[in-house]
Formats: structure tokens, C-alpha cells, sequence
């Protein structure tokens, strides 16, 4: 059965890692640019980030995500190297139109932070099971019910990708052209929202009423099928980065 989770099987030790170290190193991640706002640092966790996905044999899955968040980010480059307050120093012009140092340094500064989040939060979804993470997560306290909207938000992207695929060969086959030039691929796009976004609520209740049917609002106490995954060198890696988190605040207060 095709998985409809963005998970990647690998053999890697990320993978052996514990759902809640990798949600710290989210929290590490945001936090150290944050502290130290330089373009060194923010540089050196990025590289961090990617260098952990490329341990993690998942860095090819990262491409699609990275594409999309440039082509974003592009933007930001554009508006801050042009219109940021603060320009003062012209790097080059082309004709009327002027870019300007400081907003690209600053632009460059957000590119960094924002693709070092977006990295940590992949080296999660990668090489982490939903199931292992809400699992963990309600081991720790957390409402099951929570945990339920943490997996479908996990999988709504991949089963609505799955679905339009679906759609879209049985559109092929009945004779509908699909490919082509851009006005040709949106007139095939429009006609597959309908049977996605149905799909995706028909999807919805019939889970919502087989949990219902497991007790899933029961308030007796549940047991677990598997037991809890832990990692030998989770406490290491975690007393690690709280430590770097404050002496970066004691070199920000202090130095």
C-alpha cells in the first residue's frame, strides 16, 4: 500500500532519533538566529540542517519544498534590495531600476532563516512516522485528539496529491488533455477541485466515524501496540542544545 504520509524510509540514525529531540532541533533552529542575529549564524544552521538531511539520505525529497519556498523568497529579495528604508548603497542598476546593498544583505539574512526553519522542520517530516510522533506526543499528555489533526494535516497533502493523480489518469483515459501548453494544463486543473475537495470530505467522515467506532472518545485508558522509541543519545543531544541556546544568550547579554 502506497504510503500517503511524506515519511522516508532510510537507514540513518536521524531516523532512529525521537520524535521530541527533532521537535527541539526545530525549536533550536529558530531560536539560535534569533539570539544571534548575524549572517554567520544563521549560515552555519542552515548548513546544520543540511547537512542532517543529507545524513538522513532525504535530501533529494527536500528539492520540490526548497523550489517552491525560493520561488517565494525571490520576492522578498526583489522588494527589500529595491524599496527597503534603509538603502543607501547602490550595488548595480539596470536602467532606471536600482538594487540596493543593505536589502539585499537583509533580504539574504531572511533567505537563510527562513530555508534553516524549513529544513529543520523537513528533517522531522521525513524521517519521522506521523504515527510515531502523535504516539509520543500523547504518551506525554497530549489530547489523542490533537495528535488526530497532527496526523491529517501530515497526510492531507500527500492523499490529495494521490487523488488528483488518480483523477487525473481516469480524465486521460476518457479522452481529456491534460498536458500542454499553461492555458491547456488550467482547464484541466479546474475540473479536478471538485471530485479532490469532495474526495478529500467524503475521506474526512468516514475516518471521523471509524474512529467513533473505536472508542476514540472513550475515557477509559488506552494501552499502545508498540512500545516507546526512544534513543540512546537523546538526553546528550538535548542537555547539547539547551546549552548552546543559553550560552548564545549569555553571549548576546554579556559580549
Amino acid at each position: 500500500m502506497k504510503s500517503i504520509s511524506l515519511y522516508v524510509e532510510r537507514d540513518s540514525f536521524i531516523h532512529d532519533v525521537d520524535p521530541i529531540t527533532k521537535l527541539l532541533y526545530i525549536l533550536f533552529a529558530l531560536l539560535i538566529p534569533i539570539i544571534l542575529p548575524t549572517f554567520t549564524i544563521s549560515f552555519f544552521c542552515l548548513g546544520i540542517s543540511i547537512l542532517l538531511l543529507i545524513v538522513a539520505k532525504v535530501i533529494r525529497k527536500t528539492v520540490p519544498v526548497f523550489s517552491f519556498v525560493f520561488l517565494v523568497l525571490i520576492t522578498v529579495v526583489i522588494i527589500q534590495g529595491l524599496f527597503k528604508p534603509e538603502n543607501e548603497t547602490v550595488l548595480f542598476q539596470i536602467g532606471p531600476v536600482a538594487m540596493y546593498k543593505e536589502g539585499l544583505l537583509y533580504a539574504l539574512t531572511i533567505t537563510l532563516r527562513v530555508t534553516n526553519i524549513v529544513s529543520s522542520f523537513l528533517i522531522l517530516v521525513l524521517t519521522t512516522k506521523p504515527s510515531d510522533l502523535v504516539e509520543t506526543l500523547v504518551r506525554k499528555g497530549m489530547s489523542p485528539r490533537i495528535g488526530y489533526v497532527i496526523v491529517s494535516v501530515f497526510q492531507i497533502i500527500p492523499e490529495m496529491m494521490s487523488s488528483m493523480g488518480t483523477i487525473m489518469d481516469a480524465q486521460r483515459a476518457r479522452g481529456m488533455e491534460t498536458e500542454g501548453n499553461l492555458f491547456v494544463r488550467v482547464k484541466a486543473f479546474v475540473p479536478l477541485l471538485g471530485p479532490v475537495i469532495l474526495g478529500a470530505l467524503i475521506n474526512t467522515k468516514e475516518r471521523a466515524m471509524a474512529l467513533e467506532v473505536r472508542g476514540f472518545n472513550s475515557r477509559t485508558p488506552k494501552t499502545y501496540l508498540y512500545e516507546e522509541k526512544k534513543y540512546t543519545h537523546s538526553k546528550l543531544i538535548q542537555s547539547a542544545m539547551l546549552f548552546l541556546v543559553v550560552g548564545a544568550v549569555a553571549w548576546r547579554i554579556f559580549v
